[in-house]
């Protein structure tokens, strides 16, 4: 069994997006980040960022004490390497996995986070800020747009992990939609993934764990997301 310490968020969303994928067992425990629940010890000694998702894994292939992993992109490789599955195993396929799965966890993520903070949740207008990270989104969707004209998906012709890290960051703040008129073959990827079932049922655990999602952020929420030091 493994246990998903889960909230969702993209980042959140990027595991579920595996673990439907896979067919796992998994039990999610909700980490309500509004509330300060990544600050309690208990997930602090899993997570020691303070961030999710975190993941344990209680029956781990060295058959030993429970693994627990913490980054959303450590765990989809975790996963995938215990699996064997949606990350190839020759050489040059996995490397073509690792640098976008990397990507997007030093590009695409980051940028589109302090997109959204300065565009939806900052208590002041930045013009310099919103432009700044507006214009690198858009140019980081301009570099998939020319690798998604080439091949199906990120990494190649099969969906992998690169790929459930990246979606969950195209379109997710309602206010920020892709400008896909631009970018037709990201919309064409977007599509696909968004079709596929095991997307479908990630997705859908977002009213079931956070009925609330998607309200405007209360003062208390606004302190444990964003005034820690």
């Amino acid at each position: 069994m493994l246990d998903l310490y889960y909230w969702p968020t993209p980042n959140g969303h990027k595991v579920t997006l595996l673990l439907e994928e896979l067919g796992l067992p998994y039990q999610i425990k909700p980490v309500n980040i509004g509330s300060g629940d990544q600050f309690k010890p208990e997930f602090l000694a899993i997570s020691p960022n303070n961030k999710m998702p975190a993941l344990v894994d209680h029956a781990p292939t060295d058959g030993g004490a429970p693994q627990s992993v913490f980054e959303s992109g450590a765990i989809l490789l975790y996963l995938a390497e215990k699996t064997g599955k949606f990350l190839p195993a020759d050489t040059r396929g996995r490397v073509a996995v690792l640098e976008w799965l990397f990507w997007q966890m030093a590009g695409l993520g980051p940028m589109s986070g302090q997109m959204g903070h300065f565009n939806v949740y900052a208590p002041e207008q930045i013009p310099y800020a919103i432009e700044r990270y507006g214009n690198e989104v858009r140019r980081l969707h301009g570099v998939m747009d020319k690798r998604l004209a080439q091949s199906a998906y990120l990494a190649g012709d099969e969906y992998t992990i690169a790929d459930m890290a990246s979606y969950p960051w195209i379109g997710a703040y309602d206010k920020l939609p892709p400008d896909f008129a631009a970018f037709p073959h990201l919309k064409r990827w977007h599509e696909a993934i968004a079709a596929r079932p095991a997307t479908q049922r990630a997705y859908a655990l977002k009213q079931q764990v956070n009925p609330n999602a998607g309200k405007p952020l209360s003062e208390e929420e606004r302190k444990h997301l964003f005034g820690q030091r």
